[in-house]
């Protein structure tokens, strides 16, 4: 197959179908304001706040040690990309390693920079939970009066999310267990925005921008790797190339890959 066509299945599995999810969902959370709705599961007006607010397992656990914990794999992984210069047996693996230090520090910086971008309030600075500022849709035009926010999309949970870069790992070395690359990033950022809506720190809509976002920035980066990321074991033979451009297949192989089409809360929801 000529390398420069797009593979429509690859397309339809990692660009079409998580963007129908992803707008689909939006439309309900923030065109319909079941952001609202949902935030309400994790406030008790009567109580006075968030179920989660003062948790350790949200403050101290998941927020501070998960946020410790992803970067500690970054680093790890930025280590074991450099020691392959010089490590034989790493050597084959560094452009993964590379791969997957990009996109988690691309997604983080993204999300990062969407955030002062946006200008969007977190639930807990809002009227209808206690707070001081008026409820703004999403898309609506916010009033010039207010101060300037920044908590769309989440940046916690980005950083759990964007740890579905191994699937596109996994899908070039064992593509039978892709799906446990999948799996893991998106638990961590579920687990990771749970804890932040349960804090008052983010709306559902937010959570799932970040999930989009480290999807995207994946998929893209992995598309314009254009080779697959783990390299031949043969030290005298060059890596082979894929059979197109979206896929991880050997040219020497008519089967395509298949693939899974604690500082202070107010100051700091990342």
């Amino acid at each position: 197959m000529n390398r420069t066509r797009v593979n429509a299945p690859f397309l339809r599995r990692h660009v079409w179908w998580p963007l129908a999810a992803y707008v689909a969902a939006m439309f309900l959370l923030a065109g319909l304001h079941l952001d609202l709705v949902v935030a309400r599961v994790f406030h008790d007006s009567a109580g006075g706040g968030w179920v989660a607010r003062d948790a350790f397992w949200a403050n101290g656990i998941v927020h501070a040690g998960g946020g410790y914990a992803v970067r500690a794999i970054g680093l790890g992984a930025l280590l074991a990309w450099a020691l392959g210069w010089w490590i034989a047996p790493l050597a084959r693996y560094r452009r993964a390693l590379l791969y997957f230090v990009l996109a988690l520090a691309l997604t983080n910086g993204l999300v990062g920079l969407l955030k002062q971008l946006t200008n969007v309030d977190c639930p807990w600075d809002l009227a209808p939970f206690g707070g001081r500022f008026p409820y703004v849709p999403l898309l609506a035009d916010r009033p010039d009066e207010l101060r300037h926010a920044a908590c769309f999309p989440g940046a916690h949970s980005a950083s759990g999310f964007a740890l579905v870069a191994l699937y596109f790992v996994l899908r070039d070395c064992a593509p039978r267990r892709a799906w446990l690359g999948l799996a893991i990033g998106l638990c961590t950022g579920a687990v990771f925005a749970f804890a932040q809506e349960a804090r008052g720190a983010h709306f559902l809509s937010h959570d799932l921008t970040s999930a989009a976002t480290a999807w995207y920035v994946s998929l893209v980066l992995y598309a314009l790797f254009q080779a697959p990321i783990i390299q031949s074991r043969s030290t005298t033979l060059p890596a082979l190339r894929p059979a197109s451009r979206y896929s991880t297949a050997s040219a020497a192989d008519s089967s395509p890959v298949n693939g899974v089409g604690s500082t202070s809360a107010r100051s700091s929801p990342r």
